[in-house]
C-alpha cells in the first residue's frame, strides 16, 4: 500500500514523490526542467533532484496549461513569460502609486 504524500508535509520532495503528487512521469519532469527556465530543482549528491513547493506549483501550472488548456510547449513558455512580466509590471506600478501618494502627502 503506497503512502499518501501530503503537499505540506515537508520542505523538499524527491522526483518520485513529485511524480506521484502531480501524476506526471519522472522522465516528463526531467524534460520540463530542460524546457522551462523557472523549473529548477535543487540537485545534491549524485545529481538527485529535490523539488520545493514553488517547483511543484510551477509543475501543476505547466500541467494544467498543457493538458487542460491544450497549449503547446512554446505556448506554455509564452504564457509563463507573460504572466511573469505582468506580475513584475503590477509590482512596479504598485511601487509607483506608493511613491506618488508619499509625494502628494509631502506637497499637502
Amino acid at each position: 500500500m503506497a503512502k499518501e504524500i501530503s503537499f505540506s508535509d515537508k520542505k523538499y520532495y524527491s522526483i518520485s514523490e513529485v511524480s506521484e503528487l502531480c501524476s506526471v512521469k519522472t522522465h516528463t519532469l526531467r524534460f520540463w526542467e530542460n524546457e522551462f527556465k523557472g523549473l529548477k530543482p535543487i540537485t545534491r549528491k549524485g545529481n538527485r533532484r529535490y523539488y520545493q513547493k514553488k517547483d511543484i506549483e510551477m509543475i501543476r501550472k505547466i500541467q494544467a496549461l498543457l493538458y487542460e488548456e491544450g497549449l503547446t510547449i512554446s505556448g506554455v513558455k509564452r504564457n509563463l513569460s507573460s504572466t511573469k512580466n505582468n506580475n513584475s509590471i503590477s509590482d512596479s506600478s504598485g511601487k509607483i502609486v506608493e511613491d506618488l501618494e508619499k509625494l502628494l502627502k509631502t506637497i499637502k
